[in-house]
């Protein structure tokens, strides 16, 4: 399509949406090695349109099949996607589908545990609507204006458990323009059980990390609010990472603690805006009734103190103030409290979530593998790390964050100053770590814009590429909505 058509297009769709719903620059932008984008790529900045309604997304989407072949749409939610690409599509010349507008929390029942919102819904607004209620939200260490849609579309990580186990439903607009909802969806007039596999193949998976459709409300699962909560603040030494790593893990494997463990490395502290430090810190959540809270904190203490690997016991409330400001955040968002997570933002940056992308001198970048979560594969990862500070100077931060019993989404992130040499030294030490830890079965989960088309080569077996392909072909011929975005096969 060509610049004209587009500029027409655009046009019409903002008199269709209203005034001050598109921003189309049309003109060379900005490639030079900022938060998240690669120094390597030549970018345009991308014309972007904001509708307000599912009904606009519709009607966007049906147009450009209809009328504008070769257009494609990248959808975001609102665009705070920092260290994996922003609100950057994966090609240049995509129009960004900037679904920040559409911020309705359209329905809450806190007897079911059930929010219905849209993607502009920020994990700051829904917990505070939750606020002196029995239910809270599962929420991230990321900034409290990060959408709660799209980041559990992508299967981002919460203080409790993966984000995506939180959606049990979603309205998504097809390439045609078509709605549909599947798995759980309430009905006022009728009550459903809130079980999001329906009859036959399970269809919420199908939308997470997909560019088959866009998700314009999700009904997400909020969990119950801990009656008592306290928190084990522990130090171990690096040199005994394995050992400490499998002791923490017998706590979990026996139901002594809840919720995630997280473990920072020195550095990692360091990279998210705390102190400096020369070991690592775990924090270990137990929740329940006041005296089975005592009872397994007994035991924690017992377990870990036989071993001789930790120092430092402390013993914390959710509500306290944190020794640092990563400490703090993790005690308040383990309660469902983003409010914290501001204040490291700008530890980091030196600026608001708003101005991180446009006025922050500080780069940012993830790359984040699936490990067994095994005292011997953390072990094997934090080897890497330190292959990679040898062959390129960058010592990256390393934050264990155990999902579940058998599986940590290992945090690898790089903090650097743009516009500087050092952002070309960050972008480089990303490429060896995509090289080197798949090379020992440590897959990302999740990948930045610039790595997408390594994908297809990370999948476990080719045959999920064939079947992606097919399923692309059937609701999305024309490749209208990201194209480039976890890809069947190798995109150019």
């Amino acid at each position: 399509m060509n610049r004209d058509r587009l500029s027409a297009w655009l046009t019409a769709c903002e008199k269709l949406l209203g005034a001050g719903s598109v921003n189309a620059p049309l003109r060379p932008g900005p490639g030079n090695g900022g938060t998240n984008v690669s120094l390597f790529r030549s970018r345009c900045a991308p014309a972007t349109v904001q509708p307000t309604t599912a009904a606009q997304v519709r009607h966007v989407l049906r147009t450009l099949s209809e009328e504008a072949p070769g257009v494609s749409v990248y959808p975001v939610s609102t665009g705070r996607n920092w260290g994996l690409g922003s609100a950057e599509p994966v090609d240049d010349g995509a129009v960004v589908l900037d679904l920040s507008r559409m911020d309705r929390i359209r329905s809450l029942d806190i007897e079911l545990g059930l929010a219905v919102v849209e993607p502009g819904v920020t994990q700051g607004r829904l917990a505070r609507a939750l606020q002196d209620t029995p239910v809270m939200l599962n929420v991230t260490a990321s900034s409290a204006h990060t959408s709660v849609v799209g980041n559990a579309l992508d299967r981002g990580v919460g203080l409790r458990r993966q984000r995506c186990d939180d959606i049990i439903g979603l309205e998504v607009a097809l390439p045609d323009g078509t709605e549909v909802r599947v798995g759980a969806w309430p009905d006022e007039e009728t009550p459903r059980a809130p079980y999001p596999h329906g009859l036959g193949p399970g269809l919420v998976p199908l939308f997470l990390q997909s560019n088959l459709g866009v998700v314009t409300a999700a009904v997400v699962k909020l969990l119950p609010r801990p009656e008592h909560s306290r928190v084990v603040a522990v130090r171990f030494a690096v040199e005994d990472v394995e050992s400490a790593v499998d002791g923490l893990r017998h706590l979990y494997t026996r139901g002594l603690a809840h919720g995630v463990l997280k473990i920072y490395s020195a550095s990692a502290v360091g990279v998210y805006g705390g102190p400096p430090r020369s070991e690592y810190v775990a924090y270990i959540c137990v929740d329940g009734v006041a005296s089975v809270v005592a009872a397994a904190l007994a035991e924690v203490e017992r377990v870990l103190g036989d071993s001789g690997l930790f120092t430092d016991f402390r013993y914390l409330s959710p509500t306290d103030q944190g020794a640092d400001v990563v400490e703090d955040v993790v005690l308040h968002a383990l309660i469902g409290d983003p409010s914290r997570n501001d204040a490291m933002l700008r530890a980091i940056f030196g600026v608001d979530a708003h101005e991180v992308d446009a006025t922050g001198d500080q780069g940012w970048l993830f790359f984040l593998p699936m490990i067994p979560f095994t005292g011997r594969a953390v072990a094997q990862a934090r080897a890497l790390l330190d292959k990679v500070r040898e062959a390129t100077g960058v010592d990256c931060g390393m934050t264990v964050n155990a999902i579940t019993t058998d599986s940590i989404d290992l945090v690898v992130s790089i903090r650097f100053t743009r516009n500087s040499g050092e952002a070309e030294t960050a972008h480089r030490a990303l490429d060896l770590l995509y090289e080197w830890f798949p090379a020992q079965g440590f897959v990302p989960y999740r990948v930045d814009i610039d790595h997408m088309g390594r994908v297809p080569a990370l999948r476990s077996h080719p045959g999920q590429s064939r079947l992606m392909e097919l399923l692309k072909t059937a609701l999305d011929p024309q490749s209208l909505i990201s194209p480039g975005r976890y890809p069947a096969f190798p995109h150019h």
